[in-house]
C-alpha cells in the first residue's frame, strides 16, 4: 500500500509563525499564555501546552498582570491591546502579516466615514475571532453578513465598502458581492450609492479549495486530519467526501480503523489549514509503519 501526505496541506504562514513566536518564547520557562486556542486544532495546543504555554480567553484577561500574552494570528480589536497595556502585560503580536494589512485598510475607510456615510460590510462568520478584530477596528459598527439573509442589515442607498473574513468561501463571497450589486442597481440612481469591494480572502486558502480537490482525485482512499470544532476542516472535508467517498475525518492517529484500508492501493492524507504535519506523519507511520520520512 502507498502512503502520501498532501504536499500542499500544513499550516498557512500566519499560524507557522505564531507557533514559532510561541516557541521562542517558552524557551526561557517564564509563564506564558495565548489569547485564545493558538490554532484550531486540540492535538497542537495539547503540544504547545505541555512545553509550558497556557490558554486563557478573555474572560481571565483581567486577572493576569506583569505577565506575558500571544496575541494570536487571527488578531484582536483594539481595546484587546488597551486593556493588555493597562494590565502591564508583555505582548507578543502574532497578528497574521495579511490580517493585520486588512485590520489597516478597514481601520481608515471607517475613521473617514464622514465624507460619505459609508458602511463596513465583512462577509464572515459572526463571532469568529477574526471578525471581532476587523469589526473591532470599525468601532464595532461593521456588518457581519454570514448568509444572504443578513443583507437585509446593509442599507442600499448609502456607500457598501465590502469585505472578507481572510478564511472565507470564495463563491460566497462573489454570491454577496454580486447580490449587493443588483440590490444597488434597484435603488434609484440619484442616491449615488456605490459598492466598493476587497476580494481579502488569503491566497493560501483559496488555493487549498483546488490543491485539496486535486489530491483526493489521486487516492483510493483520503485520511483527512481536523478538528471538529474547526470551521476550516469540516469545510475542507465535506470538499474531500464530494470528490472521493472513501474520505474519512481523524483527529489523530488513534481513530484509523484497519477496515477502511482494506483493498486499497493508494492512501493519501491531507487535512485543513490548522492541522499540523507532525501530526499528519504520525498517522502516516501508524498506516505504513515501514515509511519513512
Amino acid at each position: 500500500m502507498k502512503t502520501a501526505i498532501d504536499p500542499g496541506a500544513g499550516f498557512c504562514l500566519g499560524v507557522k509563525r505564531a507557533i514559532q513566536l510561541a516557541e521562542e518564547k517558552l524557551a526561557d520557562g517564564k509563564e506564558f499564555f495565548s489569547l485564545g486556542q493558538i490554532v484550531h486544532n486540540k492535538q497542537e495546543e495539547l503540544r504547545l501546552n505541555k512545553l509550558g504555554m497556557g490558554t486563557i480567553d478573555q474572560s481571565r484577561l483581567d486577572e493576569l498582570h506583569n505577565s506575558r500574552i500571544l496575541l494570536r494570528a487571527h488578531g484582536e480589536p483594539p481595546e484587546t491591546y488597551l486593556k493588555a497595556r493597562q494590565q502591564g502585560l508583555e505582548i507578543t503580536d502574532a497578528t497574521c502579516k495579511v490580517v493585520l494589512k486588512l485590520q489597516e485598510k478597514i481601520k481608515k475607510l471607517w475613521l473617514d466615514r464622514e465624507k460619505d456615510d459609508r458602511q463596513i460590510v465583512i462577509v464572515g462568520k459572526n463571532g469568529h475571532p477574526e471578525v471581532k478584530g476587523l469589526a473591532g477596528n470599525a468601532g464595532n459598527q461593521a456588518i457581519v453578513v454570514e448568509t444572504i439573509s443578513d443583507l437585509k442589515k446593509v442599507d442600499t442607498t448609502r456607500p457598501v465598502y465590502l469585505f472578507a473574513q481572510t478564511t472565507a468561501d470564495e463563491d460566497f463571497f462573489e454570491e454577496i458581492k454580486m447580490e449587493v450589486e443588483i440590490r444597488i442597481k434597484q435603488q434609484n440612481s440619484a442616491t449615488g450609492s456605490r459598492l466598493f469591494v476587497t476580494n481579502s480572502i488569503c491566497n493560501h486558502v483559496s488555493n487549498r479549495k483546488k490543491q485539496i480537490v486535486d489530491f483526493a482525485r489521486k487516492h483510493d482512499l483520503i485520511i483527512f486530519v481536523g478538528d471538529k470544532n474547526s470551521s476550516n476542516s469540516r469545510y475542507l472535508f465535506n470538499l474531500c467526501q464530494k470528490i472521493n467517498t472513501n474520505s474519512f475525518f481523524v483527529e489523530n492517529e488513534s481513530m484509523i480503523r484497519e477496515e477502511w484500508l482494506n483493498g486499497k492501493n493508494s492512501v493519501g492524507i491531507t487535512g485543513a489549514t490548522s492541522a499540523p504535519i507532525w501530526l499528519m506523519k504520525k498517522i502516516e507511520h501508524r498506516i505504513n509503519p515501514l515509511k519513512t520520512d
